[in-house]
């Protein structure tokens, strides 16, 4: 009984470690968001369901820079005196975590 006691509190820590223990992941070498042209098409995605698809389609073409890590994606520049704003998101390179989204008023 003592044996079956110290071999079933061995499996638990065995099960909890390899629980515990995170996998390993392939990260890209410049990140899951290489360049703009996909920061461009997560950040489109990201904004259709939150402001339409109408809205975001007339704000083509996008602008994306990158600044350390963090691409900032916006919709097409207004024309001076235009009243309004663009859509706005910044996106992580390594990760691709939507770390913001705005809309300019």
């Amino acid at each position: 009984m003592k044996k079956l006691c110290v071999v079933a509190i061995l499996v638990g820590i065995a099960v909890a470690a390899a629980v515990a223990t995170p996998q390993s992941s392939y990260t890209p070498p410049n990140g899951f968001v290489p360049d703009a042209a996909t920061a461009m098409r997560i950040a489109e995605a990201v904004w259709i369901p939150i402001y339409g698809e109408t809205h975001i389609a007339a704000q083509k073409p996008f602008k994306a820079t990158l600044k350390g890590d963090v691409w900032t994606v916006t919709g097409k520049d207004l024309p001076p005196q235009t009243l309004g704003g663009v859509a706005e998101a910044d996106i992580s390179r390594r990760d691709g975590r939507i770390l913001r989204v705005i809309h300019g008023q």
